[in-house]
């Protein structure tokens, strides 16, 4: 992930350069900004590049953003350099968990499109509390962000589940040391 946050760095310190030299307000401008379809494209590249040198990138990455005529845009590329678009999208177990409680809420772009912001956090705070509760090893705190319709991107770093409660574990007989 380091080496990717560095190639998109340089790509973005290039691209911020030749705006630079092009003419003041020529549509070169507009022209030369990156949208995440840009840069879902170029990462897509990226991957397929480095899979058939046979040293692959184990990452799997989501791009979210607003396209070049400011609609919303969300697409995957994986390892393989697979890439696709779709509704909802999620990587590792939420891809196994999340995905149907996601699909249930948006099943095709028309109702994404009729979808509140506060709806869309209340099922991703919905999904997170199902991964919660799923995964042994996770934590209850995650980072949450959107992005706006102005391109504008809302990061909330120390999001909490609220009501987790495992206070029936004590409870739980049978497992590890515990023989009464």
């Amino acid at each position: 992930m380091q080496y990717l946050d560095r190639l998109l760095t340089s790509l973005d310190i290039h691209e911020n350069c030749q705006a630079e030299t092009a003419s003041p307000g020529s549509k070169d401008d507009e022209a030369l900004q990156l949208s995440a379809k840009n840069v879902h494209t170029y990462l897509s590249k990226v991957m397929y590049r480095r899979r058939s040198d046979f040293d692959p990138l184990w990452n799997h990455i989501l791009v979210a953003g607003l396209d070049s005529d400011n609609q919303p845009f969300l697409a995957s590329v994986d390892l393989l350099g697979t890439k696709f678009s779709s509704p909802s999208l999620a990587t590792g177990f939420g891809a196994h968990l999340a995905q149907p409680i996601l699909r249930k809420v948006a099943p095709d772009e028309n109702a994404v499109k009729n979808l509140s912001k506060d709806q869309a956090v209340a099922v991703v705070r919905e999904c997170m509390k199902v991964l919660f509760y799923r995964d042994a090893r996770s934590m209850d705190r995650y980072s949450l962000a959107v992005v706006t319709e102005q391109g504008d991107v809302e990061m909330s770093t120390d999001e909490k589940l609220e009501g987790q409660n495992w206070a029936f574990a004590d409870r739980i007989r049978g497992y590890g040391t515990q023989v009464s």
